[in-house]
């Protein structure tokens, strides 16, 4: 069965950091796209960065470029987003989603996506 599993979420302070990790299951990563995107409560979801698998060119959302960084680790099959300077305003569910066809865009179409985790929640508070 084809999944992916998202950890590493949690409380932090702002201007603290979190790496989330973003792990498949059923499938080999090395020719999608992996895309992070995050919701807040009564908001709608929001891309945040993505990474195709295939060439590692990435994408950041622009409220989050500088702090940001995603990457890859293809031997454990998983993609890291790595968080640093956070704000209040970053808090929300983290989720990931694959796409075979390894083009890093982010979509507001959930339903272009193959794959999606079930979420970590990720808390910027004092």
């Amino acid at each position: 069965q084809m999944q992916l599993v998202e950890s590493g979420g949690g409380l932090v302070q702002p201007g603290g950091s979190l790496r989330l990790s973003c792990a498949a299951s059923g499938f080999t990563m090395d020719s999608y796209s992996i895309h992070w995107f995050r919701q807040a409560p009564g908001k709608e979801r929001e891309g945040v960065s993505c990474i195709s698998l295939r060439d590692g060119s990435t994408y950041y959302a622009d409220a989050v470029k500088g702090r940001f960084h995603i990457s890859s680790y293809n031997a454990k099959n998983t993609v890291y987003l790595q968080m640093n300077s956070l704000k209040p305003e970053d808090t929300g569910v983290y989720y990931c989603a694959a796409h075979s066809s390894g083009v890093p865009v982010l979509t507001d179409d959930t339903t272009w996506y193959d794959y999606w985790g079930q979420g970590t929640q990720v808390t910027v508070s004092s």
